[in-house]
């Protein structure tokens, strides 16, 4: 972390508790590499809290778009709104103990440490992914640090310089993210080597020790891209729940034991939106795996036939045209799914004007 200035700060120089939260929020499933981009234009569009609290939902999410897990997003603006509402007019808004972080939506033990040490150089301990893999090594862990939280939690209290706890936290995670790796951790240049179990027992990678992977469920699910006579395409809005909650998507679910893809997509379309359509050709198949399911979506174009488009299992509906998807906040996988659709409908047009001799006309 970096002053204003571009500086590294004094030990006790307090930082933007903003610039750090979000930080934290963006990086706890995200590289640095991936994320830096991201924070940086989510900083310029909401560089207070009453602009994050203040924003349009859509735009928040529009923002956090390809970072995946939605929901931290929603939980940072209603964070912000939290400490707003919690806070007298004119009066600081930044919780300065670790019940004021943990009282707001999404943010666990370790987050909170860390903001706390980052941005006001409290000697609070971290346990991130990055310093429990770098702990479980240092004392090569015979069990797996989510199955040994309190004894980790207390070593790395025990280990915190008390005196320079952000430049010791920084330090910890830094080693983990570029020194003592997941796969092959460089151990030549750690300085933590000479007393590391791990690196004495000649196999450091071994650790942290895992439990089995357990196999992911497969669900397949039917998608209709549908669009009327005027070459409008429907989509709606998801839910406010859930980690995809809020984003908007093509209208589609789960396909059923022994039902033709087909007639998935035709049921779901009347269950969820109380239209007719024909299905038509398959547009795509793409796989997408979250961490707790693996799904295959099998994507066809849909031609409206009847029915006023009602949202029953969603916000809203709306047709729109397919040039303006970009606009809408959209689940990764959809990203693919716009693609082929837009590559079909200009490959349709060009073919239109080209007529059936493909001159483009009569003579």
């Amino acid at each position: 972390m970096f002053t204003t200035a571009g500086q590294r700060p004094a030990d006790g120089e307090p930082l933007d508790p903003l610039k750090v939260w979000v930080a934290e929020v963006m990086l706890q499933q995200t590289r640095l590499a991936v994320a830096l981009p991201y924070w940086q234009r989510w900083m310029t569009a909401f560089p207070d809290l009453p602009a994050l609290a203040a924003a349009d939902p859509q735009q928040v999410l529009l923002l956090w778009q390809g970072l995946g897990y939605y929901v931290r997003a929603r939980r940072l603006q209603q964070g912000a709104r939290q400490l707003l509402d919690a806070c007298a007019p004119g009066a600081d808004p930044w919780p300065r103990h670790l019940d004021g972080w943990l009282a707001l939506s999404g943010i666990g033990r370790s987050t909170a440490g860390s903001i706390l040490s980052s941005a006001f150089d409290q000697p609070i301990a971290i346990l991130d992914g990055n310093a429990a893999r770098v702990l479980a090594r240092l004392i090569a862990a015979p069990r797996p640090p989510k199955r040994d939280l309190a004894g980790f939690w207390r070593l790395s209290e025990l280990l915190l310089d008390p005196h320079r706890p952000r430049a010791f936290n920084q330090a910890l995670m830094d080693l983990g993210a570029t020194v003592c790796t997941p796969r092959s951790p460089d151990c030549g240049r750690c300085p933590w080597r000479d007393p590391c179990a791990a690196y004495a027992a000649g196999d450091p990678a071994r650790y942290p020790v895992k439990d089995a992977p357990r196999p992911l469920p497969s669900q397949v699910i039917g998608v209709g891209v549908v669009l009327d006579g005027r070459g409008r395409v429907l989509i709606d809005q998801r839910l406010p729940e859930g980690l995809l909650g809020g984003l908007w998507e093509f209208p589609g679910g789960k396909q059923e034991p022994g039902e033709a893809i087909e007639a998935t997509i035709a049921r779901e379309l009347r269950e969820e939106l109380a239209i007719e359509a024909e299905v038509g050709e398959e547009l795509i198949t793409l796989e997408h795996s979250y961490s707790h399911k693996r799904l295959r979506f099998v994507v066809h174009l849909c031609r409206w036939l009847a029915g006023e488009p009602q949202a029953l299992a969603s916000q809203q509906v709306r047709w729109v045209r397919p040039e303006q998807l970009g606009e809408f906040p959209f689940p990764a996988a959809n990203a693919r799914i716009i693609a082929a659709l837009l590559e079909r409908l200009t490959g349709a047009a060009t073919a239109a004007a080209l007529g059936p001799a493909g001159e483009g006309g009569s003579s």
